[in-house]
């Protein structure tokens, strides 16, 4: 059981690491969202992507321990819970200690992690919005009426006001 605690208090340890990682590049996210850094804000989502794997791995093998204490103390993996762990145990105020101690560091660095996530992604869809804005500008003003010129014959010899010609010019 004592190498089982371990090895939960270990892994538990290495996911923490790992958030506080992701919540450090979530950091370095935010302004490259509101300079619109495209280059450097894709190089931060690789390696988000690559700590979010690793990340996995370390979930799968947590699940692969806790199983393995539900086991031992003949309980019901499904609603064996952390904090129901730590309670448990008090007869080993040691391992409770490190297990307690993991457990608020992970909790505080993922509740951190979800609220810059969240301001980052406010920031994005603040982005988008300026993006679909300029959009719908520019064809407004494709759109724009013609002017009421007309001829002897009573014909339309108005030309349309704003930007012509067919698609984007990337070359302007």
């Amino acid at each position: 059981m004592a190498s089982l605690m371990e090895n939960l208090i270990e892994v538990l340890n290495q996911e923490s690491t790992i958030y506080e990682g992701l919540f450090q590049l979530s950091q370095k996210k935010t302004p490259l969202i509101v300079s619109g850094d495209l280059d450097n804000l894709q190089k931060i989502t690789d390696d988000e992507q690559a700590m979010v794997s690793r990340l996995h791995n370390l979930d799968k093998k947590r699940i692969e321990v806790t199983a393995d204490i539900a086991n031992v103390l003949n309980r019901d993996v499904e609603t064996m819970k952390l904090t129901n762990l730590i309670e448990m145990m008090s007869a080993r105020p040691e391992e409770q200690a490190k297990l307690s101690e993991v457990h608020d560091r992970l909790q505080s660095v993922v509740h951190a992690l979800k609220q810059l996530n969240e301001h980052n992604r406010e920031l994005l869809l603040d982005a988008l919005e300026m993006v679909e804005f300029e959009m719908n500008l520019v064809q407004a003003m494709r759109a724009a009426p013609e002017t009421a010129n007309y001829t002897k014959g009573a014909y339309n010899a108005g030309d349309t006001m704003g930007a012509m010609g067919g698609g984007f010019d990337a070359k302007q």
